[in-house]
């Protein structure tokens, strides 16, 4: 059964926005009907995931909508693209793929998109409000959304999401509606020790095995230990790779979760699960397809998956101090996070130390490592679960010191991986 639309929606649907805009609008409706949505609902605003190149089919696309007149109706961002336009000849794609890639990019800002180019709009200001119905790609950028914003989105993929950006709607279903947010599993995580905090993966782990032992749900955690907003990115992009979770709370942390009670609507979880170090050590494990061998040769290392904030910029510039490094080592961030310490001469230091800065795109999305392959070191649990099946690199997973240390030494170092 179609959706019931508005006299307004009927317009958009007849071609009284122009033919762009019927075309989307075809789309949504039609994507409604199969979803089971009886309605559409208003967004404010937009993140594109469509505007990587996987294609010709995407860029011809784009490129037909710009060709019939459509713009997009609300604020859009766009995720990475497959070039990195701030450093060219980062990539090693062919030169028909290069040239489709970019005249992809360039009709997304035909439309009406902001340049922003990364999966962590959050970090470049685009940061819809409580409460407010969005359409947003990427999967940790719904994560993040849903979770620690308390904004409302579904997974809009390649291209539902530019066409909900158009007519500025999205179909009525799954997390748009309170009742579906509402939490049913409660993960009790207050038994853990405080040590295991320190570690800047914790959270990469906790996400990761939320996601292999809860699939899709929307799960409650109590007793975490001050997570920051990188934290929560880091929790929600793992917990995404590994389990499509798009929605997490945090009691008495994230906005729909000030209180057990609350996040609950008033109910009992339907399951309760005690977790402790041995869990999370298995889910650990997971993250590495090698065994962490002490002076064993490394080939690369990249972290940036979400992309690096600005803060997680400097930590990587204190730890490195200067030192050089003896492998490649690709920092993934975004030309915002770029911007915000550029002044600071932070750029030019990682550089100076043999960091490969990329900005707009990453190295699972484009090809970006050396192609002899090898084994790539990282403290991202979304690196670590796509680099082995886009790249056919092995996966070392640890924490950022011994990343750094891995890099300078060009082998694992002592005491990598211990620990959960």
């Amino acid at each position: 059964m179609y959706p019931t639309l508005t006299d307004e929606e009927r317009g958009l649907l007849n071609g009284q926005g122009g033919e762009g805009v019927s075309l989307a609008m075809r789309i949504l409706v039609e994507s409604a009907r199969l979803l089971g949505a009886e309605e559409l609902t208003p967004i404010s605003s937009a993140h594109i995931d469509g505007c990587l190149y996987h294609g010709d089919s995407g860029t011809l696309f784009a490129e037909k909508l710009v060709d019939l007149g459509a713009r997009v109706s609300v604020y859009t961002t766009l995720n990475v693209g497959a070039l990195d336009l701030l450093h060219p000849g980062r990539d090693r794609l062919p030169p028909h793929e290069q040239k489709m890639a970019r005249r992809m990019m360039k009709a997304y800002v035909a439309l009406g998109c902001i340049e922003t180019w990364t999966c962590a709009p959050y970090q470049a200001g685009h940061r819809p409000k409580y409460g407010q119905d969005v359409a947003f790609g990427e999967s940790n950028a719904i994560a993040f959304c849903n979770s620690v914003l308390g904004a409302r989105t579904n997974r809009y993929g390649d291209f539902l999401d530019i066409c909900a950006a158009i007519c500025g709607r999205v179909p009525r279903i799954g997390l748009h509606i309170t009742a579906n947010r509402r939490a049913t599993i409660l993960v009790d995580a207050s038994g853990l020790p405080p040590s295991f905090f320190d570690e800047d993966i914790a959270f990469a782990i906790l996400g990761y095995w939320l996601g292999l032992a809860f699939v899709g749900a929307v799960v409650a955690f109590d007793g975490l230990i001050d997570p920051n907003e990188d934290h929560l990115k880091a929790l929600g992009a793992a917990a995404a790779s590994s389990g499509s979770i798009g929605l997490f709370h945090v009691i008495g942390v994230t906005p729909e979760a000030p209180t057990r009670d609350q996040v609950f609507g008033g109910v009992p979880p339907q399951q309760i699960v005690k977790l402790d170090l041995a869990m999370l050590e298995r889910a650990r494990n997971g993250l590495s397809t090698i065994g962490c061998e002490h002076g064993a040769r490394i080939d690369a290392v990249a972290i940036g998956s979400p992309h690096l904030s600005a803060g997680e910029l400097r930590a990587l510039d204190r730890m490195l101090a200067g030192r050089k490094c003896q492998v490649p080592f690709y920092a993934c961030t975004s030309r915002n996070s770029l911007q915000l310490v550029t002044g600071e001469g932070l750029p030019q230091r990682l550089e100076a130390s043999g960091v490969v800065i990329v900005a707009d795109t990453c190295i699972v999305v484009t090809p970006i490592l050396p192609a002899s392959g090898g084994v790539l070191v990282t403290n991202s649990g979304k690196f670590a679960h796509y680099t082995p099946s886009t790249t056919g690199y092995e996966v070392l997973f640890a924490n950022l010191r011994d990343c750094v240390q891995s890099a300078i030494d060009g082998r694992v170092p002592v005491g990598c991986g211990a620990g959960a």
